[in-house]
């Protein structure tokens, strides 16, 4: 497997699911269990690092082009159901 450093995004999403699949599959002994899983949350911290850097960029850009108000994103409320 590549070093999750050097994969992007999509890279990582579909990755994550390969793990998850085969975690899932039950054909895995604990050891390997073990290293898919250990895998897996290394993706899905690099994942997040990488979620977590465009939420910045997209910040900054939105307020560089004029000064709009930055309200944190919330689905709770249902609106994209």
């Amino acid at each position: 497997m590549a070093d999750p450093a050097d994969l992007g995004f999509d890279q990582i999403l579909a990755r994550l699911r390969e793990v998850v699949g085969r975690l899932e599959s039950g054909e895995l002994t604990l050891e390997q269990s073990l290293a898919v899983y250990e895998e897996g949350v290394g993706l899905a911290r690099k994942g997040q690092q990488l979620l977590a850097t465009a939420e910045k960029r997209v910040e900054i850009l939105v307020s560089a082009a004029g000064g709009v108000e930055v309200v944190p994103f919330d689905d709770r409320d249902g609106a994209g159901t």
